[in-house]
């Protein structure tokens, strides 16, 4: 019998803004978010996602709107290398110089062999995605201070521009981590499935009142 999606909303500690997602986690995972925000400008994201039975990503596609603009990637893993597909309608870099802001650049990579070693996706500003390296790599039962290297291909927002990362990820006891990432660290709060309650500096998920 099929089994309702569980639904999250965090709101962001950085900035104004919150993140919706319904999840399927039945069988690795399957989701589908939306996140708005006002920085550096008001735009909305919306997001799918798809993983194997091992949590390992399969598909990710990712939709960025703002007034006078819309970008739109797709990034696929086939035989252990992404493929990584553009479209952009408008003009986000027109936009950003309205409002004091450096041009963003182009969508995508212009070198997907970068993201070779990738093994995980990772969204800009969503606290969903730490928990795809948490699931699959067993972090939540895993003894103090078992640490794992994670490369990324890291979607940045809203400019949709995709970089290769490497992230840390320690084991810090029962439902939580450390997560780091160059001088950046953070360590996470997460609920017995592995979702992240608490991110420090960037968002804390709210619950039904």
């Amino acid at each position: 019998m099929p089994t309702m999606p569980k639904s999250f909303l965090w709101t962001r500690t950085d900035a104004v803004g919150a993140e919706h997602a319904l999840v399927d986690d039945g069988r690795g995972l399957t989701a589908r978010g939306t996140q708005v925000a006002v920085d550096p400008i008001p735009y909305t994201c919306r997001y799918q996602l798809t993983t194997d039975p091992e949590w390992m990503t399969t598909g990710l596609v990712v939709e960025a709107e703002g007034s006078g603009w819309l970008r739109t990637i797709r990034l696929e893993r086939a035989a252990d290398r992404w493929r990584v597909t553009t479209a952009e309608q408008g003009d986000l870099d027109a936009a950003l110089a309205v409002a004091d802001h450096p041009p963003a650049g182009l969508p995508g990579t212009d070198d997907p062999d970068r993201l070779v070693d990738a093994v995980d996706v990772d969204l800009g500003g969503s606290p969903l995605f730490n928990t795809l390296p948490v699931r699959r790599l067993g972090l939540t039962g895993s003894p103090v201070d078992t640490a794992h290297r994670v490369p990324v291909a890291w979607v940045l927002v809203p400019s949709l521009s995709v970089v290769f990362a490497e992230q840390v990820y320690t084991a810090l006891g029962p439902d939580r981590v450390r997560f780091a990432s160059d001088t950046f660290t953070a360590e996470l709060d997460l609920d017995d499935a592995g979702y992240v309650l608490c991110y420090p500096g960037l968002a804390k998920r709210a619950e039904p009142r």
